[in-house]
């Protein structure tokens, strides 16, 4: 067995096919930066909802947005993924046995272009909708927030029931790829680069002085625009292309302190870190005194600051303390993203059921 492995390194190595190791490695980089940038939009639109709170509720948009100038330049200019280039791989077609048709610098031909860019951020955002879809749909369906006679209730109950399934064969088609490309029976190892018509290949050393020598060229200076169509088309390109660079050499520095942070939040170190720094529990902070009172607050405990009628299922939200009526803060929270006493950045997550003794 130890033969074998040795020669199929081997012979990876001699044709400048990447280990799995490189292509899983490229693959799960990107699916560490979007958490990191998620965390940092979240404190920023808890620290100050009123400026940074569209952060937080459009952040798949603004991530899907930056996420395509990134990969545009990439691919334009390295014929490859941010996260490939950072491993030193490119992308070439199906076609090109050898990668000897065309260097990195080139880039791709426009249809296989336009595909990989599509599949690198259209899928990763309908994946992520798709998920968050489900999970609002299996809270609405656990506390009964449409009446059991309705037919959109007997549909997501049947998308429920699929969707597990469906998540299982996209999964076990991606597994079943990367079994392949392990034992040496097809070019790649995801499914997406088979639709996009291209595979990985390592980065030759005519390609990364091809790829210095182009970065030199645009580093001098272009030539001067003949008119002011051009020279607008230009200043875009450049603003695209200084947006796009900035966001690479930024995720390039973070890279490592991602890594630091996927440590520092495993659970294995903040087990330990608990029991270091544990402290004693501080008290419970006191929200609006009775000399300062929010109109929303109704006089009886009981009653619910939204509805004002007595609670049905009590439901705090764990950012402000306030208790409600679990269909009131639910609709409430999925609108607005916020508690309506406090006016801090909330989500669905964020609600926590209360059961007395009497329930």
């Amino acid at each position: 067995m130890a033969e074998r492995g040795a020669h199929l390194t081997a012979a990876s190595a001699s044709d400048d096919t990447p280990s799995i190791f490189e292509v899983v490695a490229q693959d799960s980089l990107m699916s560490a930066v979007r958490p990191a940038l998620q965390h940092v939009a979240k404190v920023l639109a808890e620290s100050n909802p009123g400026c940074y709170g569209f952060l937080w509720h459009w952040f798949d948009e603004i991530y899907a947005l930056l996420d395509l100038l990134l990969q545009q330049h990439f691919l334009t200019k390295c014929s490859a993924s941010f996260s490939e280039n950072f491993y030193g791989l490119k992308r070439i077609p199906l076609r090109d046995r050898k990668g000897l048709q065309q260097l990195a610098s080139a880039g791709l031909p426009k249809k296989q272009h336009w595909k990989s860019l599509l599949l690198l951020v259209l899928i990763p955002y309908l994946k992520t909708k798709l998920e968050k879809l489900v999970s609002s749909l299996r809270e609405e369906d656990e506390y009964s927030i449409h009446p059991p006679s309705s037919a959109w209730k007997r549909f997501y109950r049947a998308f429920l029931a699929a969707y597990p399934f469906v998540n299982m064969a996209w999964e076990g088609w991606f597994l079943s790829q990367q079994l392949c490309y392990i034992l040496g029976k097809a070019q790649h190892h995801s499914p997406l680069l088979g639709l996009a018509g291209v595979r990985l290949v390592r980065l030759t050393a005519e390609d990364i002085q091809a790829l210095e020598q182009k970065l030199a060229e645009a580093t001098a200076g272009q030539q001067v625009a003949c008119s002011i169509k051009e020279q607008v088309q230009s200043t875009v390109k450049k603003a695209l292309g200084g947006i796009a660079l900035s966001l690479s050499t930024g995720l390039s520095v973070g890279v490592f302190f991602l890594q630091f942070l996927d440590w520092w939040y495993s659970s294995e170190n903040q087990e330990t870190i608990k029991s270091l720094t544990a402290l004693p529990t501080p008290p419970p902070p006191v929200h609006l005194d009775h000399g300062i009172r929010s109109p929303l607050l109704p006089a009886l405990k009981t009653v619910c600051p939204l509805c004002h009628k007595i609670r049905a299922n009590d439901t705090v939200l764990s950012t402000s303390g306030f208790v409600f009526c679990y269909r009131c803060v639910y609709t409430y929270v999925k609108s607005h993203q916020r508690c309506p006493i406090t006016g801090y950045a909330t989500e669905l997550q964020h609600l926590v059921k209360l059961y007395s003794p009497e329930s």
